[in-house]
């Protein structure tokens, strides 16, 4: 009888760790498929962002403006994110050589330097558009700190697990968003910054 508890002991061992590491293999591959997705809805952000600076570029007769987008637009087609044209690397992976990311900053750039005279309405599109990149990115950054910190688990590279995913890495890039203006920083408001409503009664 002793023997019968000590192999019914071990056999609920045996089931309970092959669940775990099922559950923990089901795991990484969630995590590495979020990091994908959000790495394919950046790259469509940044294209469509592109896309739009290229348009109020014509309508500005920016010339550098419009050599921005087009190079972000160019470096874009050439990454391969599962959804977008191209048949090369996908864009946040190690095959990435970052040529994307220096296009990226430099249109961030050329955006910001437009005269602060630029009309609202002409630039409303690319402004929504970089707020949707700056989603996008932080979005596509907690996915893969959360992929990374996973995978490098000793459990995980134990048995490995993540053999079969390719790493992930982060978009690095400047802060995308920008004002209305398109030369100012985006405002940090503090909490002694904001003005006390006139309605509340003391």
């Amino acid at each position: 009888m002793p023997e019968l508890w000590w192999w019914a002991g071990a056999a609920v061992v045996v089931s309970l760790l092959a669940a775990y590491l099922v559950w923990t293999d089901r795991r990484v591959e969630r995590l590495h498929a979020r990091a994908s997705s959000a790495a394919a809805a950046l790259d469509a952000h940044l294209l469509r962002r592109a896309a739009a600076a290229a348009v109020l570029a014509e309508q500005l007769d920016a010339v550098e403006l419009y050599a921005a987008a087009r190079i972000a637009l160019d470096a874009g087609s050439r990454l391969d994110p599962g959804t977008a044209l191209g048949t090369g690397p996908r864009l946040g992976t190690v095959a990435d050589s970052g040529e994307r990311e220096a296009a990226e900053n430099d249109l961030t750039r050329q955006l910001r330097r437009l005269a602060p005279t630029t009309g609202l309405a002409a630039a409303e599109p690319v402004i929504a558009a970089s707020r949707r990149v700056a989603l996008a990115r932080q979005v596509h950054t907690d996915s893969v700190r959360d992929a990374l910190i996973n995978r490098d688990r000793p459990l995980v590279r134990l048995f490995g697990m993540a053999r079969g995913h390719p790493r992930p890495r982060y978009f690095d890039i400047d802060e995308p968003t920008l004002t209305p203006s398109l030369t100012e920083p985006p405002r940090q408001i503090t909490p002694h910054q904001v003005a006390p409503r006139s309605d509340v009664k003391t």
